[in-house]
């Protein structure tokens, strides 16, 4: 690789975003711009039975990491046979010329900047760059298929990265300005170069000399000089991430108090001390806070997250009756939370499933095992699908994963956590280990 590309790596001209999970209930563009990029699509592809199993595709997760560079996006995409096929799409890189109008046009009006650090793509900012002879959202032939399926139009793989592209641009459509050739940081550093060009000029405006509202504000935007870190002082260093907890004070003569657990409000003391320790950590060090705070529980949710901690006969008991089980009973959520926390106790209370979840789920199935002489059969009873006079069963979440559970006597235990793909949650479930969940 040259000298030249290791630069501009350095620079930030590629980035490559995770895949996203399924687009259940939900559609692939919320953005005016991303809707955009999709028109471009729909209105280019001459085949629609292919923009149709794209859409499957990117809908049921099979679109890999996209990675984002000048002129080009690229993807692996899962195809029906769940064989990966790499799908690139083309857009085309501005000129250094249109680049130099471009910038010209975004320092010129107050806000725009600041919009675009915002993840915000103004259309005052596309319609001042038409003006200046420019198109940053494509039209119709701007996006160029290319897919090793050797498909000559856009196959369903270069469709699905497409629509896939979609949601992504919602998110940041600085993405959109990568492909057509600067990478953030270099759009940040040439913006700041000439958003104080701009302000130096203003202020040597000779004395005396008329301001027309048409020749700008004065001075810079303070949201853009706040956005591009202008003439702010250096941050002071972070404090360090809290490495302890100290232990609950000790609860001396609460024995004698009628009517006080005193086993159970150590176990809570304890608990919410932790909860803290936890809190404070991301508060300060967002990298070494592990995990997500619980705030966002139901009490019963919690209430099992409090039981998987072993707290003992007693709390465990009063936990129970507090969720209106028995202990029998709520050590199967205890192993359900294990698996997934409160997304896995979703699945285990059997949570109705839509209309749109359920058609979701079967055209899942039917992709699982497309082609297979070794397809299961699987009996469906809204998201559960067990198999006939056997002891596996597959849940379909309100997450689009699939859970698999084994039975044992009669009641239905969950075996593992949670996955895309439907034959891999089966596996475990015919398997029917006895898996420890994980600790949480």
């Amino acid at each position: 690789m040259s000298t030249a590309a290791h630069a501009e790596g350095a620079e930030g001209r590629e980035r490559v975003f995770a895949p996203l999970p399924p687009a259940h209930g939900r559609s692939f563009a919320r953005t005016w711009w991303g809707r955009t990029w999709l028109k471009a699509l729909e209105d280019t592809a001459l085949d629609g039975a292919q923009l149709k199993l794209g859409r499957a595709f990117a809908r049921r997760g099979a679109v890999g990491a996209v990675a984002v560079r000048p002129g080009r996006i690229t993807a692996l995409v899962l195809g029906t046979d769940r064989t990966p096929c790499r799908a690139d799409v083309l857009l085309r890189r501005l000129t250094a010329d249109e680049w130099d109008r471009l910038l010209d046009v975004v320092v010129a009006q107050s806000g725009h900047i600041a919009a675009l650090l915002d993840r915000d793509m103004p259309p005052r900012l596309v319609e001042d760059a038409a003006d200046a002879g420019l198109d940053l959202l494509p039209g119709i032939g701007d996006l160029e298929p290319e897919c090793a399926c050797g498909g000559w139009d856009h196959c369903a793989h270069t469709a699905a990265l497409s629509y896939q592209t979609a949601r992504l641009l919602d998110e940041d459509p600085l993405a959109l300005l990568l492909m057509r050739g600067r990478g953030e940081r270099e759009l940040l550093e040439t913006l700041q170069v000439r958003s104080a060009a701009q302000a130096a000029k203003q202020d040597g405006r000779p004395p005396g000399a008329a301001t027309h509202e048409e020749d700008g504000p004065e001075g810079v935007d303070a949201a853009e000089a706040f956005a591009l870190g202008m003439l702010l002082p250096p941050l002071p260093e972070p404090p360090v991430p809290v490495s302890g907890t100290a232990g609950t004070v000790a609860l001396d003569g609460a024995a004698d108090v009628p009517g006080l657990d005193v086993g159970a409000l150590s176990f809570l003391a304890a608990d919410a001390a932790a909860t803290a320790r936890r809190m404070l950590a991301a508060a300060v060090s967002p990298q070494a806070s592990g995990r997500p705070g619980q705030e966002s529980l139901t009490a019963q949710e919690d209430a099992v997250r409090l039981a998987a901690a072993s707290p003992g006969p007693a709390v465990t008991a009063r936990l129970a009756a507090f969720c209106g089980c028995s202990e029998a009973e709520l050590g199967i959520a205890v192993r359900a939370w294990g698996f997934g926390g409160a997304e896995a106790l979703a699945v285990l209370a059997d949570r109705p499933a839509s209309a749109a979840a359920l058609r979701q789920a079967r055209d899942e199935l039917d992709l699982a095992w497309d082609g297979m002489e070794t397809r299961p059969v699987l009996q469906g009873q809204g998201p559960r699908w067990t198999v006939p006079g056997g002891e596996a069963q597959l849940r379909y979440g309100p997450d689009g994963r699939w859970w698999p559970f084994r039975i044992r006597g009669r009641v239905w235990w969950p075996v593992g956590g949670p996955e895309r793909d439907p034959a891999a949650a089966l596996a475990t479930a015919l398997a029917g280990a006895e898996e420890s969940p994980p600790g949480r």
